[in-house]
């Protein structure tokens, strides 16, 4: 059985509807992945996403490299054990970490003084304690075949959204150069704890029409399981991603899975890139906005498609979050309620809160994934 079968197109958008086959589980495209970064999706235990019922989540190799080590986790038998997790997992390779602690000086192209570019690959000192580590492609690769996510990333090199062209084409070419060797590393042994890792390279070229092309033409020549469209556009602005989108596209085979990284600061960044073709997505908002009191309704209840549970105007709203949400949230707990333990800095108001927002995620790619098959996703796009 291939890694990834296509079920059907949408006949008046790029909207797909697919599957990923793994040796933890099948993953139904379109698909949203909770963020997992150091393990643990934060404020959630597994019991709580077993409940959720996400299909895959994502893991992140440059923290859990700092920390327990992926030494460590292979003692412990791979990720999937270490954290009580028996579906699939993703880890990235950490390359947009490594680029953030350099993100001061991102408009000029420069390095910024926690890390060092090179042929070789990435120098840089751990945000934790300052202690110097190096990532090649081929020590990328290796960590996380230890760490023993289902879907590993090529180490690529994150393009700032300013770049400037000359910085551009470097990293783009050096990116190319790692993906080269990520995949021979990968080659040497693709079931590390027995089980089948599948890899995904990454298309760069920040916001250069040409760039982006010829990225997308080279990556997908390699033997890649999936195609990555990163770079630092990519969900965080939202235009660009768009735009970036229609420009590889047509370069992409419809057989590989397609992923467009850091998507979901709003619900509705997820239906757009699904209408570009895109299958997989990750954000960290969903947790993040949730643990500050920000829980996502539908447009019917509020333009913004966000509420701040915080507010004072729910101090007396005994209704749940949203009235034709099924979480264990809404389901048991009201505005009121959530709004006094916000007050009150209790602890379970981040868990709840959360629950809502990963359900949410969870549940509009399901509708979105009905659309596709019923050839609605305009209609569903538009009304939503």
């Amino acid at each position: 059985m291939s890694f990834f079968e296509l079920i059907h197109e949408d006949k008046n958008t790029g909207a797909r509807a697919g599957i990923m086959h793994t040796d933890h589980g099948d993953i139904p495209t379109p698909v949203f992945m909770p963020v997992g970064t150091q393990a643990s999706v934060k404020t959630l235990d597994q019991t709580d996403l077993l409940t959720l019922n996400p299909k895959i989540i994502l893991a992140n190799n440059y923290h859990l490299h700092l920390r327990p080590g992926e030494d460590l986790i292979a003692q412990a038998g791979g990720l999937h054990k270490f954290m009580h997790w028996d579906r699939p997992i993703l880890t990235d390779s950490g390359g947009f970490q490594v680029f953030s602690l350099g993100i001061q000086k991102e408009l000029k192209g420069q390095q910024g003084k926690l890390v060092k570019i090179g042929e070789d690959g990435v120098h840089f000192r751990s945000h934790i304690d300052g202690s110097d580590h190096l990532f090649t492609p081929e020590s990328a690769i290796e960590c996380q075949h230890k760490i023993g996510a289902d879907i590993i990333m090529a180490f690529d090199e994150c393009t700032p959204d300013g770049a400037d062209l000359k910085y551009t084409k470097e990293a783009m070419e050096r990116t190319h150069r790692w993906a080269v060797r990520c995949v021979e590393e990968h080659k040497k042994n693709t079931s590390y704890h027995g089980y089948r890792q599948f890899l995904f390279g990454i298309i760069q070229g920040a916001n250069h029409e040409e760039f982006r092309q010829e990225s997308a033409k080279y990556i997908t020549g390699l033997d890649f399981d999936g195609i990555a469209i990163g770079g630092e556009s990519i969900g965080y602005n939202m235009e660009a991603t768009e735009n970036i989108l229609k420009w590889v596209m047509p370069f992409i085979p419809k057989d590989k899975p397609r992923y467009t990284m850091g998507v979901g600061l709003d619900p509705a960044d997820l239906l757009k890139v699904v209408a570009g073709g895109a299958d997989m997505f990750d954000c960290v908002a969903p947790t993040r906005l949730a643990r500050h009191g920000m829980v996502f309704v539908s447009t019917k209840q509020d333009p913004k498609r966000r509420l701040n549970i915080k507010n004072s105007a729910f101090t007396k709203d005994f209704s749940p979050i949203s009235e034709d949400c099924t979480c264990l949230t809404c389901k048991n707990y009201t505005r009121a309620y959530l709004h006094h333990l916000f007050n009150a800095q209790e602890l379970s108001a981040l868990r709840l809160a959360t629950i809502h927002n990963i359900h949410f995620m969870l549940d509009l790619m399901r509708q979105a994934r009905e659309a596709i098959l019923e050839d609605r996703y305009a209609e569903f796009l538009k009304s939503y």
